[in-house]
């Protein structure tokens, strides 16, 4: 009990500045007019401020001054020790929590660019990536005993890793509770498999994190009162990206990398998704669609609360699959990751989310391409051209097989 006294002090610390917080971020959101109006794009009816991921930021920093004050005064073992295999500089990572941070409150306020916004994750990346947050090489799967060394490419892989967690989490943000519900699961599973494994300094993190998240639960799950806004949901990716990391030794098994992959599984299932739809329809991959998960429940009938738990149990789910994988053999391992990846798969295909919710069509009327929704009737009328398009083409395919099957009898 003890050795989790620390820990209980910084989820509880988190927790209160967060909590306070909260009411006060409110208001400057509202003075800024960082406010989330409603629109054909959003679910939320009435104006609701967001950059409340400024109190969750709060909340780890004060969490962080616990840690070093007890470490200092109280004998707390300290989280500022990185693994042996790695040379990380704390006052570098922190300095690329507060760039994500600024990025994403910056973004809520005067709506950046996407370029802009990019720009602002990559640079606060690659600080965390000059600070040391890299994985010099990982286990060859395939040859036991051996290493692949990624060398200088250690740091762009790391970058892309991380701005790809920050955004996970950011696409996934689209209900009231959604987001913040799920990186509290992946903190508080994250802090476990860190504890278990030694690691301070993820530990310190994933529990603090999960301290501010949960506060913030209490004014972001429906009806909400504020949102993360991209200060929050860029912050919360992007630390559990970092904690990811801080979890593995410089030299990483793969089982170590894939455990946070299996945790965050749902939102990275959901980009995914997004990804393989907006390519299918021929669009921008920043294009925003009304596909995503939350999206295709509420589709389906749930309302909101329902289609946020139903997400949360698939989340948990993964997670407790994620402790087992980490506790079996390498042959239970490969089963239950068969078994979780099939499960995600099958409930990805019940839900359509690799269906096109955007289809292009030519306006006759105003001679321009537009961009046309299930909504509309031009919609059903390019899906079925589609459609036509792949006959047409499958029946190429077999005349073409028939023609070759032909001319070899003949030889013959």
């Amino acid at each position: 009990m003890d050795s989790l006294l620390p820990y209980i002090c910084l989820a509880a610390a988190a927790f209160a500045t967060t909590y306070v917080l909260v009411p006060v971020v409110k208001r400057l959101a509202i003075r800024l007019d960082a406010v989330d109006y409603p629109s054909k794009r959003r679910i939320n009816t009435r104006p609701i401020p967001r950059m409340g991921g400024l109190a969750v930021f709060a909340g780890l920093v004060v969490a962080c001054i616990l840690q070093i004050v007890g470490t200092w005064n109280w004998g707390w073992p300290s989280a500022l020790v990185p693994h042996p295999s790695m040379s990380l500089n704390y006052p570098m990572l922190a300095v690329s929590f507060c760039l994500i941070t600024a990025v994403g409150a910056i973004d809520d306020v005067v709506s950046l660019r996407p370029r802009a916004k990019l720009a602002g994750q990559i640079v606060a990346a690659a600080v965390a990536a000059a600070g040391g947050l890299v994985i010099g090489s990982v286990v060859n799967p395939f040859v036991p005993g051996a290493y692949i060394d990624l060398g200088w490419f250690a740091y762009p892989i790391t970058v892309v890793y991380l701005v790809a967690f920050a955004n996970i989490i950011n696409l996934i943000d689209g209900l009231d509770g959604l987001a913040t519900g799920i990186s509290a699961i992946a903190a508080f599973a994250m802090f476990g498999f860190a504890a278990l494994s030694g690691r301070g300094d993820a530990a310190a993190l994933s529990i603090a994190l999960f301290g501010s998240t949960l506060a913030f639960l209490r004014f972001n799950f429906h009806p909400a009162s504020i949102f993360l806004g991209d200060a929050g949901s860029l912050l919360l990716g992007f630390a559990l990206g970092t904690i990811s990391l801080l979890s593995v030794s410089r030299t990483a098994a793969l089982t170590s990398l894939l455990i946070p992959l299996i945790v965050a599984g749902v939102p990275i299932l959901d980009t995914l998704s997004a990804i393989v739809r907006r390519k299918r329809a021929h669009v921008s991959i920043g294009q925003a669609d009304k596909g995503h998960i939350h999206h295709r429940l509420i589709q389906e009938g749930y309302d909101q609360r329902q289609a946020v738990l139903l997400i949360y149990a698939w989340c948990i789910l993964l997670a407790l699959g994620a402790t087992v994988i980490n506790q079996v053999t390498v042959e239970a391992r490969i089963f239950i990751f068969i078994l979780l990846l099939v499960c995600s798969a099958a409930f990805a295909m019940r839900l359509h989310l690799f269906e096109p919710v955007l289809r292009h069509h030519y306006n006759p009327k105003t001679h321009t391409d537009e961009l046309v929704t299930p909504d509309d009737p031009a919609f059903q009328e390019e899906e079925e051209a589609e459609e036509r398009q792949r006959a047409e083409h499958r029946e190429e395919i077999r005349e073409e097989i028939h023609r070759i099957h032909t001319h070899l009898h003949d030889d013959q």
